[in-house]
């Protein structure tokens, strides 16, 4: 016993706090490379399912804080609190060798603040939206952390100038993102027919992203439906989701709508055309050259405080990465079931418009580094050890 105490002492301890099932995914990545290279390695922190599954010891499971906009983290206030006590108290008692804090940055830089006021390293992985919006912040950022490990080349140089540690490590989806089969055999599984005209409806991975978009995807399939009886619609539920309650509702729309666990990239391939929330997801279905448009909804107080504080024209990740506008983007009153319907039709009708969304699409990689980001970000954690 003693020798297993000892052993459990000596070994490092990386402290890890992902917020959302995104953040979850991509601290899974690096995790795993990180276990390969330190074995021995103590990983504790704040996560959910992938993160438990890549082997840290989750104290407090995020399913319940991963909420996006002012409104509805004031009304997750509670939940959020008491996570923040939670890695404050683990943070005094435990005091990690480095803590690696990745996305959810309004939690996040609070949590690293803290952290170095105990002597403790931080690491930031994927970098708040200083370039998007509030790009001042930067320099309270850079005081909060010892290094930024960033995904987009872009991004370094806002860092560099302001005098800030960072290395950019590439997105990991460049590697992640490939169908493990092809789309004929996918659309057999799905039970599928070639011929089948399939839209996609990707409504999220957070609970309030589905109570606010499948609602409005339910009612654009209703009136595509109405247009083209041939169509089929399916529904991709993430692991973070009720899937009992998502059928319900699908259900209770009357739609015939095809809900699936599968893996989500065997599944985008088998698109004709994808309504997708905005997120990470639109540059996985951008690095599969799947026509898309994306449908970004908040409460109207949140989107009036976000939308005086942007300082880029567009918020979907594939248009920001290819630096124009390749993916339609319906935002709040102009994300309706009418057009949204008119725009998966004008891409699955129009080839010439198609097939300039899926050549623009095809630049979006070029933009994400040459791969192996997760690898790179595993080697620059352990350079703090």
């Amino acid at each position: 016993m003693s020798g297993n105490t000892q052993n459990l002492s000596t070994a490092p301890h990386i402290m890890i706090l992902a917020g959302e099932a995104s953040g979850d995914a991509h601290a899974a990545e690096f995790i795993e490379q990180i276990t390969q290279l330190r074995p021995d390695i103590r990983l504790t922190g704040m996560g959910t399912t992938l993160m438990k599954k890549a082997g840290v010891d989750v104290f407090f499971d995020s399913a319940s804080i991963a909420v996006v906009g002012v409104v509805e983290v004031l009304r997750h206030w509670g939940d959020i609190k008491k996570a923040m006590n939670l890695v404050k108290t683990a943070l005094e008692e435990t005091k990690p060798d480095l803590l690696i804090l990745v996305d959810y940055p309004e939690f996040n830089l609070k949590m690293a603040r803290h952290a170095k006021s105990l002597g403790i390293k931080v690491l930031f992985y994927i970098s708040p939206q200083v370039w998007a919006w509030r790009p001042k912040r930067i320099h309270k950022i850079g005081r909060s952390i010892d290094h930024m490990a960033v995904l987009f080349k872009f991004e370094q140089a806002f860092y560099e100038k302001a005098n800030i540690p960072v290395s950019f490590v590439g997105h990991p989806l460049v590697d992640k993102v490939k169908a493990n089969i092809d789309s004929k055999q996918a659309r057999m599984n799905l039970k599928l027919d070639q011929s089948d005209i399939v839209i996609g409806l990707f409504p999220g991975s957070r609970r309030n992203e589905i109570n606010r978009l499948l609602p409005l995807m339910l009612e654009t399939a209703r009136l595509m439906k109405q247009r083209n009886h041939a169509l089929k619609f399916i529904l991709p539920v993430a692991s973070t989701l009720d899937y009992d309650a998502i059928n319900l509702r699908c259900e209770q729309s009357d739609i015939d709508i095809q809900l699936t666990r599968d893996d989500i990239y065997d599944l985008i391939p088998c698109c004709n055309a994808i309504v997708s929330c905005s997120g990470t997801v639109t540059l996985e279905i951008a690095l599969l050259n799947a026509p898309m448009c994306l449908v970004y909804k908040i409460s109207w107080l949140s989107y009036q405080i976000m939308s005086r504080l942007l300082t880029i024209p567009h918020i979907g990740l594939a248009n920001i990465v290819a630096n124009k506008l390749i993916v339609k983007e319906l935002l709040q009153s102009d994300a309706t079931p009418q057009t949204i319907a008119n725009e998966l039709f004008q891409l699955l009708e129009d080839e010439s418009y198609r097939s300039q969304v899926v050549s623009d699409l095809s630049k979006v990689r070029e933009n994400l580094g040459a791969g192996g980001g997760a690898k790179k970000m595993a080697k620059l954690a352990l350079s703090f050890i």
